[in-house]
């Protein structure tokens, strides 16, 4: 008896052990080491997988480029504009009233910047229309023009390229000034819209974004990011201002000189005003050919206003209103305005004055401080 229950514990502890190390193994076996994150093999296959995240990344933001602009451009808008929304409602309108109001002055200088310059289009483009018959004809009975006419087979060669492939290349360009007019009139559109969501939703998109800091610095961020926010506001006021003395003073030079319509012209130096530098020059092209249109003696005068005028501003009202409006020093006024412009175009002469401002504050509260406690 004891024979047998010596061998039956026997038979039985193997079973329990072999249990115990099924339990410790799992049912396929025991599991291996980790994998070496050291690896050749695992560091090139992260190492591929981060450049072809990098490369998606890439080719998103490139694919997108052109709604991020318009995104950027309509988040500047509504930061410079919130200004005005908080001075209404600081006069007890609430914010979906202040709002509104702001977008309907905002669309009712678009609107009225538009019925301004149409006229002057259209009546130009009938006039040149209605006349070029008496146009043709003068040259016509130009004996010069007659000769050079029949000495090169000119009329010969304008008969033999009007043909189906320029037509079609005429289409052609038809056709991309529609869709360049039509994609303008969407991308305005979209900015105005998303303007619009951004003003009302300002407040919650703003603490949103001071959710994400740290609780231990969020207060000083908040405080930073609203001087920042603060100096846009400054700075879409005190460009507006600089382009409403831009456009009143071509008004005035205008009416002395009897050019066609001043109102519009006023407008267009107003609205390329807007573009630090270089606005006041496009603007002031326009004006100059108009009145070149109108005498030589126009023209001159135009010419030599504005030169005088560009001076004025680039070196004397540009820095002084933005020196007191961002509190931004007039040489870095005039050198972020022109890196800006080299860099990133219209949107960088655009930003790059509260970039500046922003910049100052952050070195002057956040940098030289830590600089200073070490």
């Amino acid at each position: 008896m004891a024979a047998d229950d010596q061998t039956k514990h026997e038979t039985e502890a193997p079973a329990e052990d072999s249990i115990e190390q099924d339990e410790r193994e799992g049912r396929f076996g025991r599991p291996g080491p980790p994998v070496d994150r050291r690896n050749p093999f695992m560091i090139g296959l992260l190492g591929g997988l981060g450049v072809i995240v990098a490369y998606a990344i890439f080719l998103g933001v490139r694919n997108a480029a052109s709604i991020l602009v318009l995104i950027f451009i309509a988040a500047f808008l509504a930061i410079g504009l919130n200004p005005a929304v908080s001075w209404l409602r600081r006069r007890g309108v609430p914010r979906a009233a202040a709002v509104a109001i702001v977008a309907l002055v905002v669309l009712g200088l678009l609107i009225g910047g538009l019925i301004a310059l149409i006229p002057p289009l259209v009546t130009q483009t009938n006039e040149l229309i209605h006349n070029a018959p008496g146009y043709l004809q003068q040259l016509q009975r130009n004996k010069t023009v007659n000769d050079l006419v029949e000495r090169y087979d000119i009329m010969e060669k304008v008969t033999s390229a009007v043909n189906a492939g320029t037509v079609g290349n005429a289409v052609g360009g038809v056709v991309g000034g529609a869709k360049l007019i039509f994609g303008t009139i969407f991308n305005t559109l979209t900015v105005l819209v998303l303007t619009i969501y951004f003003m009302a939703a300002f407040d919650r998109l703003r603490e949103a974004a001071y959710s994400l800091v740290p609780a231990s610095r969020r207060t000083r961020v908040r405080l930073l990011t609203d001087e920042i926010l603060t100096k846009v506001g400054a700075y879409m006021v005190g460009a507006l201002s600089i382009a409403v003395v831009a456009g009143f003073s071509s008004f005035v030079l205008a009416m002395i000189l009897g050019l066609a319509y001043p109102f519009a012209l006023a407008v267009v130096v107003a609205l390329f005003d807007l573009i630090p530098q270089i606005g006041a020059t496009l603007g002031a092209i326009i004006v100059s050919l108009v009145g070149f249109a109108s005498s030589l003696t126009d023209g001159i005068i135009c010419v030599a206003f504005f030169i005088v005028y560009q001076q004025v501003e680039n070196y004397l009202i540009y820095p002084t209103v933005m020196r007191r409006s961002v509190k931004v020093s007039d040489v870095a006024a005039v050198v972020a305005a022109l890196l800006g412009v080299a860099l990133f175009g219209v949107i960088g002469a655009l930003v790059a004055i509260p970039m500046v401002a922003g910049i100052q504050l952050i070195i002057r509260e956040v940098v030289v401080p830590s600089q200073e406690s070490r």
